[in-house]
């Protein structure tokens, strides 16, 4: 059952002072379905406008593309002047995975973009970071040296034949520059001073540049090449300097983070916190600029609940809480994860899920059919991952079970994961069964009707086949799960059975919800092979099951 893939795409605009173009271009990205716009942020001086949005792959490609043909016939760079570098109407568009997507994924859409942005506007479009064609071009700088002006002659040397478009001058484009990077998070940590040279030692050390080197008496050190030598920072891909903000009366490291996965948001804090009081000064607290993907905050709360001796397979929302609390990130400005976390802002409704327990029992009891038993095999899966983590957690920090807290704590994790999972299958089941519902509806008057009504039948059946295949899957790892939990706290075990039960009956229900949506298919090797994992599965849970109730029962003695 695999996570919404989400991407973030952020395209520069070479217009930040016509209010009309910026809420052209606006409109048009927000009008592509699957697509949320996160930010629009205009710039006067630098006449650029940052457009800031997220969605599933395929639609962010879409709307990047739709939002460069609109400002094709908006933007003329002929006669473009502002503070910041450029070199194109579209000038630079990064795609970012944020959930669900792997950096060579990004690379793919990226590269699927640019080919549809230059066919588009008949322009020239370099790649660059991690989706560059050669290692000169890597860097956004280097492409975009001389910028615009330098365009015609640049363009007409082999080595800067763009990777698609013409290789030639468009006087009201430019040229385009589109790649995948890595989430940069704008990060700062606030200090007990205003002194903003201690804020900026502070950022000495602790960014990858580093500082110079000081001989004994406190020289710069020099080079052979009369370049100072550095000394690194003690954190990869950190960069940071020390200001003073006058509206929180603080000093501030001020950090650009380009790779979370590496360097975890958790450690710059606690880095920054050590090298602070080195000085003699404390962090009081910090704020995240601007959004930030739900897993950096996540490792954060799992960080500092094991320093709490907690285990740290914790529900989300009081990770995200242990995050909030532990780093202060509220301490100067309000941290509302509904606003500040990616996932949260681009997440899809969930109105099964949001029901109290009263209500959700009272809509399955209606004459409606849908939420029906694959929506309740779903939650009862749910319920058993919910079980297994809870014995889990249960177990790590308590006596008598030292030697267990580390798997444990680890098995508490992935329960909660599949609590996730099975969580968003209760909505993912009843929306399969009204796709069905809503293909039944089409026209069948010609020909052509009953071929697009059959094949959207046939989507419609092979989804409702899938969520609740899925959901058995899920189901089957929440046995596993709930089977390693009796190894924890005696006193929870009979938890541990009844998450066992409870998994068997989920994995029997959405195998029923399979081959009933079976019957409506006509793909003989299709049945076929769905029919086998059902019964496999089937027999799976009901092995597992036996297994981790003959487990708990010895417990009792």
């Amino acid at each position: 059952m695999a996570v919404r893939k989400l991407v973030e795409c952020v395209p520069n605009f070479s217009e930040g002072r016509d209010k009309a173009v910026i809420d052209a271009i606006a409109r048009d990205i927000a009008s592509v379905p699957g697509v949320t716009l996160l930010d629009v942020d205009p710039g006067s001086d630098t006449n650029r406008t940052v457009y800031t949005f997220v969605g599933e792959p395929a639609a962010v490609v879409d709307a990047a593309v739709k939002a460069a043909l609109c400002a094709k016939g908006l933007l003329d760079m002929a006669k473009h002047s502002g503070a910041h570098p450029r070199m194109g109407a579209m000038d630079v568009c990064p795609f970012v995975p944020v959930a669900g997507v792997s950096m060579d994924e990004c690379v793919a859409l990226s590269k699927r973009a640019a080919e549809r942005i230059a066919a588009a506007v008949g322009a020239p479009v370099y790649l660059y970071e991690h989706s560059a064609s050669r290692p000169e071009r890597r860097s956004l700088a280097d492409i975009r040296s001389g910028e615009y002006e330098a365009l015609p002659e640049k363009l007409k040397k082999p080595e800067w034949k763009p990777d698609f478009g013409p290789a030639a001058f468009v006087p009201s484009w430019g040229a385009t520059v589109v790649g995948a990077r890595e989430f940069l998070i704008a990060y700062n940590v606030n200090l007990n001073t205003r002194d903003k040279k201690l804020a900026n030692d502070v950022a000495l050390s602790v960014r990858e540049g580093g500082k110079a080197a000081r001989d004994a008496s406190g020289t710069i050190v020099k080079g052979p090449d009369g370049k100072n030598v550095m000394v690194p920072g003690r954190l990869k891909h950190v960069r940071a300097i020390g200001w003073y903000i006058d509206t929180y009366r603080c000093a501030q490291v001020s950090i650009n983070l380009t790779n979370y996965r590496q360097t975890p948001l958790h450690t710059v804090y606690e880095t920054v916190k050590e090298e602070a009081e080195k000085l003699g000064l404390l962090v009081t607290g910090s704020e995240v600029v601007g959004l930030v993907p739900l897993e950096p905050i996540i490792q954060a709360g799992r960080h500092f609940m094991q320093k709490t001796g907690k285990g740290e397979g914790a529900p989300e929302p009081e990770l995200v809480e242990m995050a909030i609390r532990s780093m202060g990130l509220d301490s100067v400005a309000a941290f509302e994860p509904d606003k500040k976390i990616i996932e949260y802002t681009a997440s899809r409704p969930s109105p099964l899920m949001d029901l109290s327990c009263a209500a959700f029992v009272d809509e399955v009891s209606s004459d409606s059919p849908a939420p029906g038993g694959g929506s309740v095999s779903a939650l009862a899966g749910s319920l058993a991952a919910a079980l297994a983590a809870m014995v889990a957690n249960l177990t790590v920090g308590k006596k008598g079970y030292e030697t267990s807290w580390t798997a444990m704590s680890a098995l508490a994790v992935k329960a909660q994961a599949v609590k996730a999972a099975l969580a968003r299958a209760v909505d993912d089941d009843t929306s399969a069964f009204n796709a069905v519902m809503d293909a039944m509806k089409l026209p069948k008057a010609t020909d052509a009707d009953k071929a697009a009504r059959d094949a959207a039948l046939l989507d419609g059946y092979k989804t409702a086949i899938q969520v609740p295949l899925d959901t058995a899957r899920a189901c089957l790892d929440a046995l596993a799960l709930a089977k390693d939990a009796v190894a924890g706290n005696r006193n929870s075990a009979s938890d541990a059975g009844v998450a066992a039960l409870m998994a068997r009956a989920g994995a029997h229900g959405a195998v029923l919800n399979v081959l009933i949506n079976l019957g409506s298919v006509k793909d003989a090797d299709y049945v076929r092979s769905m029919k086998a994992e059902a019964a496999e599965l089937r027999a799976k849970a009901d092995a597992l099951c036996a297994d981790t109730l003959a487990l708990v029962e010895a417990t009792f003695g």
